[in-house]
């Protein structure tokens, strides 16, 4: 059992809030509110940002004495939206926010991971009618391990796990955004994720 502060109260933050919950961990939920959200953090031995992407980095970097030391769970990708509320590129080219985090954040253990599906996704991977994948980056191998725990706790199997190494990888997961809108558009707002197959 773990103290999780979610930071974010929206469509993929209250949902893995009440997913973590029902799993036996203690878990707060922290708004927009800086203060609501430091003492959330303070309390916290794992935050999950399930932050808007564009405006992360701002929000986490104001609270960087809550986050030493503790882990740091990104769902986030940072990207430029179109007219539609769909991204259109990318906020960080050439890195990524994940990377930003842990520059930032340097006695924070940043680990990025299912940010390469919808969110309904995130909660109940079973739901899909293939296997999708879960991917890890970060620099600490004992945070990772702690991240697969959670996971582990929100339904996914160890085998859709993949640990793609440092945090520089998050590139590529982020990146990964990049399909939701010609997704969307092509077959409509229903689950999907990114899934290795082999």
């Amino acid at each position: 059992m773990h103290r999780i502060a979610v930071l974010g109260n929206g469509r993929v933050g209250r949902p893995l809030a009440a997913a973590l919950t029902r799993a036996g961990h203690r878990v707060s939920v922290a708004g927009r509110t800086p203060g609501e959200a430091a003492d959330n953090a303070r309390e916290a031995d794992v935050i999950v940002n399930a932050t808007p992407g564009h405006d992360t980095l701002e929000r986490l970097t104001a609270l960087r004495e809550e986050l030493r030391g503790k882990v740091l769970v990104d769902l986030a990708n940072a990207t430029v939206d179109g007219p539609d509320g769909l991204p259109t590129a990318l906020l960080h080219p050439g890195s990524s926010l994940a990377e930003q985090l842990q520059e930032a954040l340097p006695d924070t253990h940043v680990v990025k991971t299912l940010n390469t599906m919808l969110y309904p996704v995130m909660t109940a991977p079973a739901l899909l009618a293939q296997p999708p994948t879960a991917f890890l980056s970060g620099e600490s191998a004992e945070a990772k391990q702690l991240v697969r725990g959670i996971l582990a706790d929100l339904g996914w199997r160890p085998d859709w796990i993949s640990d793609l190494g440092g945090i520089e990888t998050a590139r590529a997961t982020e990146a990964a955004v990049l399909f939701v809108p010609a997704v969307i558009r092509s077959s409509g707002f229903a689950p999907f994720a990114v899934s290795i197959a082999r």
